[in-house]
Protein backbone atom coordinates (compact mmCIF):
# COMPACT_ATOMS: atom_id res chain seq x y z
CA UNK A 1 0.00 0.00 0.00
CA UNK A 2 1.30 3.46 -0.91
CA UNK A 3 1.42 5.94 2.01
CA UNK A 4 -1.41 8.51 1.93
CA UNK A 5 0.68 11.29 3.44
CA UNK A 6 3.13 11.49 0.55
CA UNK A 7 2.31 14.53 -1.61
CA UNK A 8 3.23 14.47 -5.29
CA UNK A 9 2.66 18.06 -6.38
CA UNK A 10 1.02 21.19 -5.00
CA UNK A 11 -1.83 20.82 -7.48
CA UNK A 12 -2.59 17.28 -6.24
CA UNK A 13 -6.02 18.33 -4.95
CA UNK A 14 -7.17 19.10 -8.48
CA UNK A 15 -7.37 15.40 -9.32
CA UNK A 16 -8.87 12.31 -7.73
CA UNK A 17 -6.38 9.70 -6.54
CA UNK A 18 -6.88 5.95 -6.30
CA UNK A 19 -4.88 3.01 -4.98
CA UNK A 20 -4.57 0.38 -7.69
CA UNK A 21 -2.54 -2.55 -9.03
CA UNK A 22 -1.18 -1.89 -12.51
CA UNK A 23 1.70 -2.94 -14.72
CA UNK A 24 4.24 -0.14 -14.65
CA UNK A 25 7.64 0.17 -16.30
CA UNK A 26 10.02 3.05 -15.67
CA UNK A 27 13.53 4.08 -16.59
CA UNK A 28 15.71 7.07 -15.81
CA UNK A 29 16.29 9.42 -18.74
CA UNK A 30 18.38 12.52 -19.22
CA UNK A 31 16.77 15.93 -18.82
CA UNK A 32 16.35 17.45 -22.27
CA UNK A 33 15.82 14.06 -23.92
CA UNK A 34 12.02 14.07 -23.60
CA UNK A 35 10.08 13.17 -26.72
CA UNK A 36 7.42 15.84 -26.32
CA UNK A 37 3.86 14.87 -27.16
CA UNK A 38 2.81 16.02 -30.60
CA UNK A 39 0.25 18.79 -30.74
CA UNK A 40 -3.16 17.71 -31.95
CA UNK A 41 -3.13 18.08 -35.71
CA UNK A 42 -6.03 15.92 -36.79
CA UNK A 43 -3.97 12.73 -36.62
CA UNK A 44 -5.17 11.13 -33.39
CA UNK A 45 -2.41 8.54 -33.24
CA UNK A 46 0.20 11.32 -33.36
CA UNK A 47 -1.38 13.16 -30.46
CA UNK A 48 -2.38 10.31 -28.12
CA UNK A 49 -2.19 6.59 -27.43
CA UNK A 50 -4.22 4.05 -29.40
CA UNK A 51 -6.58 3.54 -26.46
CA UNK A 52 -7.13 7.28 -26.04
CA UNK A 53 -7.71 7.67 -29.79
CA UNK A 54 -10.30 4.88 -29.73
CA UNK A 55 -11.95 6.45 -26.68
CA UNK A 56 -12.16 9.83 -28.44
CA UNK A 57 -13.65 8.25 -31.57
CA UNK A 58 -16.07 6.22 -29.44
CA UNK A 59 -17.43 9.42 -27.84
CA UNK A 60 -17.94 10.98 -31.27
CA UNK A 61 -19.62 7.85 -32.64
CA UNK A 62 -22.13 7.68 -29.75
CA UNK A 63 -23.85 10.85 -30.97
CA UNK A 64 -24.20 9.47 -34.51
CA UNK A 65 -25.22 6.02 -33.23
CA UNK A 66 -28.07 7.54 -31.20
CA UNK A 67 -29.45 9.14 -34.40
CA UNK A 68 -29.06 5.90 -36.38
CA UNK A 69 -30.79 3.94 -33.61
CA UNK A 70 -33.86 6.18 -33.84
CA UNK A 71 -34.23 5.53 -37.57
CA UNK A 72 -32.96 1.94 -37.98
CA UNK A 73 -32.45 -0.41 -35.02
CA UNK A 74 -30.91 -3.20 -37.15
CA UNK A 75 -28.17 -0.94 -38.53
CA UNK A 76 -27.48 0.40 -35.03
CA UNK A 77 -27.14 -3.17 -33.68
CA UNK A 78 -24.77 -4.04 -36.53
CA UNK A 79 -22.62 -0.95 -35.83
CA UNK A 80 -22.42 -1.90 -32.13
CA UNK A 81 -21.14 -5.37 -33.10
CA UNK A 82 -18.53 -3.82 -35.43
CA UNK A 83 -17.45 -1.52 -32.60
CA UNK A 84 -16.90 -4.52 -30.33
CA UNK A 85 -14.85 -6.27 -33.03
CA UNK A 86 -12.64 -3.19 -33.48
CA UNK A 87 -12.10 -2.97 -29.70
CA UNK A 88 -11.09 -6.65 -29.58
CA UNK A 89 -8.55 -6.12 -32.37
CA UNK A 90 -7.17 -3.03 -30.61
CA UNK A 91 -6.79 -4.95 -27.32
CA UNK A 92 -4.99 -7.75 -29.14
CA UNK A 93 -2.59 -5.26 -30.76
CA UNK A 94 -1.87 -3.61 -27.40
CA UNK A 95 -1.25 -6.97 -25.71
CA UNK A 96 1.12 -8.11 -28.49
CA UNK A 97 3.03 -4.85 -28.77
CA UNK A 98 3.94 -3.99 -25.20
CA UNK A 99 6.52 -5.32 -22.80
CA UNK A 100 4.22 -4.18 -20.00
CA UNK A 101 2.22 -7.40 -20.22
CA UNK A 102 5.23 -9.30 -18.89
CA UNK A 103 6.11 -6.59 -16.36
CA UNK A 104 5.29 -7.28 -12.73
CA UNK A 105 2.21 -5.53 -11.40
CA UNK A 106 2.89 -2.92 -8.73
CA UNK A 107 0.83 -1.23 -6.07
CA UNK A 108 0.39 2.39 -7.06
CA UNK A 109 -1.37 5.53 -5.93
CA UNK A 110 -2.50 7.03 -9.21
CA UNK A 111 -3.93 10.34 -10.35
CA UNK A 112 -3.85 12.45 -13.49
CA UNK A 113 -1.06 14.59 -11.97
CA UNK A 114 1.32 11.84 -10.88
CA UNK A 115 1.93 8.36 -9.56
CA UNK A 116 3.47 6.82 -6.45
CA UNK A 117 4.70 3.29 -7.04
CA UNK A 118 6.66 0.44 -5.51
CA UNK A 119 10.11 -0.10 -7.00
CA UNK A 120 13.33 -2.06 -6.58
CA UNK A 121 15.75 0.85 -6.14
CA UNK A 122 16.21 4.15 -4.40
CA UNK A 123 15.87 7.05 -6.83
CA UNK A 124 17.08 10.61 -6.37
CA UNK A 125 14.74 13.56 -6.00
CA UNK A 126 14.67 15.39 -9.32
CA UNK A 127 15.45 12.30 -11.44
CA UNK A 128 13.51 12.32 -14.70
CA UNK A 129 11.66 9.10 -15.48
CA UNK A 130 10.04 7.73 -18.58
CA UNK A 131 6.96 5.94 -17.24
CA UNK A 132 4.82 3.40 -19.09
CA UNK A 133 1.46 2.46 -17.57
CA UNK A 134 -0.78 -0.41 -18.63
CA UNK A 135 -4.35 0.24 -17.48
CA UNK A 136 -5.93 -3.20 -17.73
CA UNK A 137 -9.52 -1.95 -17.39
CA UNK A 138 -9.27 -0.02 -20.66
CA UNK A 139 -6.21 -1.83 -22.08
CA UNK A 140 -4.57 1.57 -22.45
CA UNK A 141 -0.81 1.95 -22.61
CA UNK A 142 0.21 5.43 -21.56
CA UNK A 143 3.74 6.75 -21.98
CA UNK A 144 4.65 9.88 -20.04
CA UNK A 145 7.51 11.56 -18.20
CA UNK A 146 7.71 12.53 -14.55
CA UNK A 147 10.07 14.12 -12.04
CA UNK A 148 10.84 12.14 -8.88
CA UNK A 149 9.40 14.06 -5.92
CA UNK A 150 10.40 11.52 -3.25
CA UNK A 151 11.89 8.05 -2.94
CA UNK A 152 12.50 6.07 0.24
CA UNK A 153 12.72 2.60 1.73
CA UNK A 154 9.38 1.06 2.68
CA UNK A 155 8.70 0.56 6.36
CA UNK A 156 6.39 -2.46 6.07
CA UNK A 157 7.81 -5.90 5.26
CA UNK A 158 6.46 -8.63 3.03
CA UNK A 159 6.45 -6.81 -0.30
CA UNK A 160 8.51 -7.89 -3.32
CA UNK A 161 9.59 -4.25 -3.70
CA UNK A 162 11.74 -2.51 -1.10
CA UNK A 163 11.19 1.14 -2.08
CA UNK A 164 8.38 3.54 -2.90
CA UNK A 165 8.78 6.48 -5.29
CA UNK A 166 6.50 9.38 -6.10
CA UNK A 167 6.70 11.12 -9.47
CA UNK A 168 4.83 14.19 -10.72
CA UNK A 169 3.97 14.03 -14.41
CA UNK A 170 5.97 16.55 -16.41
CA UNK A 171 4.99 15.58 -19.95
CA UNK A 172 1.77 13.68 -20.72
CA UNK A 173 -0.51 13.94 -23.73
CA UNK A 174 -3.77 15.66 -22.82
CA UNK A 175 -5.91 12.84 -24.20
CA UNK A 176 -3.90 10.35 -22.14
CA UNK A 177 -4.44 12.49 -19.03
CA UNK A 178 -8.20 12.39 -19.70
CA UNK A 179 -7.98 8.61 -20.07
CA UNK A 180 -6.19 8.45 -16.71
CA UNK A 181 -8.92 10.54 -15.09
CA UNK A 182 -11.59 8.18 -16.46
CA UNK A 183 -9.62 5.17 -15.19
CA UNK A 184 -9.24 6.67 -11.70
CA UNK A 185 -12.95 7.56 -11.45
CA UNK A 186 -13.95 4.10 -12.71
CA UNK A 187 -11.68 2.35 -10.18
CA UNK A 188 -12.99 4.57 -7.37
CA UNK A 189 -16.58 3.65 -8.25
CA UNK A 190 -15.65 -0.06 -8.31
CA UNK A 191 -13.95 0.22 -4.91
CA UNK A 192 -16.90 2.12 -3.39
CA UNK A 193 -19.31 -0.51 -4.73
CA UNK A 194 -17.14 -3.33 -3.37
CA UNK A 195 -16.91 -1.61 0.02
CA UNK A 196 -20.71 -1.22 0.19
CA UNK A 197 -21.26 -4.85 -0.72
CA UNK A 198 -18.88 -6.05 2.00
Amino acid sequence: MIPKDMPLVDERRRFFRVDDEINLFYKKVEHGSINKPAESNGDLLNSCSLAAALDTLNQESQVVLARVERSNVDIADYLKIMDKKINLVARSILMDSTELVDEQSRSVSLSASGVAFECEELLAEGDLLEIRLLLASSMAVIVCYGDVVYSHKKTEAGSKFSYVTGAAFKEIKEQDRELLIKHVVKRQMQQIRKHKES
